[in-house]
């Protein structure tokens, strides 16, 4: 068991739900990434998506993509992800995600990528536009170095393809909330909780749920459902719009504070 089960393993102990944080990586440098990480960390967040940028991509919204477009521009490459996630696991054992589309892994070489990446101390791996049919070219390099591929489904994923997917799932299983892309659509909580419900029952692995999770309260509803959620436009914006401030990582973590503090507050509590 990596760094992904043994923190859901605590976290069913301790009856609580999940945060899991998504950063672009490299926006606004990879220096300030470090520090948000540190800090998400200390804000209690209990997983880190780090996103690679990327120049074409299909399921990010506006302001994960204007974030890549950032990070690129500023000399973001796969292998400086990979330099940062080493330089993240001397000071953090907080499990990191790489969260990818295929076309950078597949240009750096998918058995190069998976040496690098677990050498470096990725403890998993989440491709958007990589179905499970054509997983196997980088899985059979991934797998065996005790990496888990995050696996993605879909309102729109029927039960027999949802059995398909979750058949070879590792780590968590990866709802997306609203058929859209990240960012631009508030999830329905009645959707998201037939969904989920129905996808519990059949996953070997926690169901975590993200996509459109942009306030305290949408983050208490869906994650009453899931075993935990993904926050990663709100979070991305505070980064784009404090990029200048020498408390960025502290304004960052103040926000995952408030998230945090919402899924794991009693609904009687909450009010």
């Amino acid at each position: 068991m990596n760094r992904i089960g043994s923190k859901f393993a605590a976290l069913r102990q301790k009856g609580e739900k999940g945060l899991i944080a998504y950063i672009t990586a490299g926006d606004p440098d990879f220096s300030s990434t470090r520090e948000i990480v540190l800090r998400l960390e200390e804000a209690g967040v209990d997983l880190i998506e780090l996103g690679i940028p990327f120049s074409d991509p299909t399921a990010d919204g506006p302001v994960i993509q204007a974030a890549s477009g950032r990070a690129l521009a500023g000399g973001a490459t796969p292998a400086g992800v990979i330099s940062l996630v080493k330089s993240i696991r001397a000071e953090s054992e907080i499990p990191l995600i790489l969260f990818s589309y295929y076309n950078p892994i597949f240009c750096y070489g998918c058995r190069e990528f998976a040496g690098d990446a677990a050498g470096a101390g990725a403890d998993g791996l989440l491709v958007v536009d990589l179905p499970p049919e054509e997983s196997r070219e980088l899985r059979q390099f991934t797998d065996p170095l005790g990496m888990d591929f995050i696996s993605l489904i879909a309102p729109t994923t029927g039960p027999a393809r949802a059995r398909k997917i979750l058949g070879s799932a590792s780590g968590f299983a990866y709802y997306i909330a609203v058929t859209a892309v990240t960012g631009t659509t508030r999830p329905d909580p009645e959707s998201v909780r037939k969904d989920i419900s129905r996808l519990r029952r059949i996953s070997p692995v926690p169901v975590v749920a993200g996509f459109g999770i942009s306030t305290p309260q949408d983050a208490a509803e869906i994650a009453a459902h899931a075993d935990g959620i993904v926050v990663g436009s709100a979070l991305v914006g505070i980064v784009e719009k404090n990029s200048r401030r020498k408390d960025l990582a502290l304004q960052v973590a103040s926000f995952a504070r408030e998230i945090g503090g919402a899924i794991r507050t009693p609904p009687s509590v909450r009010g």
